[in-house]
């Protein structure tokens, strides 16, 4: 297995590449880390080559590292949550990326302590096996969610199909940055919407040209074998 160093240096240069593609500035996005299969150590040697932000995406994981890793990382809570374990693990972190449904919302706003960053999670690509709201859910889903004062919207997270054909990645990141900006158009205080997560090990250069401000990359960087949300 190839240290984090190795690997950080070559995707690095791709988000170099990406940007410059692009005409963006690279300190626009920002890498997060997910640790979700590999050990605690693993963990901290990401830390100590200056990644901050970690991702997980199970509580019992979440928890482990974070009891040893504590502020040294920012948490991203990347997977699917069900809402009986929403208590334990708001308090810990300090994105959400899995915002689909208002009872999550709901259990959201009666138990955490302060404003938690969530991303909508929406599935551009409409299969049936991913969870996210549909395109034309999102923003009256967001509208609802005027509500609930623990909740602000601070962008959009997807993920593209598994294929090898870059045009139906493409097609899939265009249409969250085209949502993000209807979202943006509308103005609404509890929902900036200024951040797209979008871009995984096999994709995240295309997402960076698309526009995504946070990657999430484990099996690249980390050596994760990843599946949902990496």
């Amino acid at each position: 297995m190839k240290t984090i160093t190795e690997n950080l240096k070559n995707i690095q240069q791709h988000i170099i590449d990406a940007a410059e593609k692009a005409q963006r500035n690279t300190e626009d996005v920002q890498i997060i880390a997910v640790t979700k299969q590999v050990s605690i150590e693993r963990a901290q040697e990401a830390i100590s080559n200056g990644l901050r932000h970690l991702g997980e995406n199970r509580p019992e994981g979440l928890i482990a590292k974070e009891e040893v890793i504590g502020k040294q990382a920012i948490w991203h809570y990347i997977g699917s949550l069900q809402t009986r374990k929403v208590r334990k693990v708001i308090n810990q972190i300090d994105y959400l990326h899995s915002l689909d449904r208002l009872s999550l919302a709901e259990e959201i706003e009666k138990r955490a302590n302060q404003v938690v960053k969530c991303f909508v999670q929406v599935n551009v690509s409409e299969e049936e096996a991913k969870h996210g709201l549909s395109v034309e859910e999102t923003i009256p889903f967001i509208k609802d969610l005027a509500a609930y004062s623990k909740i602000q919207i601070v962008g959009l997270m997807t993920m593209a199909p598994n294929t090898e054909d870059e045009e139906i990645i493409r097609y899939t990141f265009k249409g969250l940055k085209k949502l993000q900006q209807q979202v943006v158009d509308l103005q609404i205080p509890y929902a900036p919407c200024s951040e797209l997560s979008m871009g995984m090990s096999n994709d995240y250069a295309i997402a960076i040209e698309e526009g995504a401000t946070f990657v999430r990359i484990g099996t690249a960087l980390v050596g994760s074998e990843g599946s949902v949300s990496e």
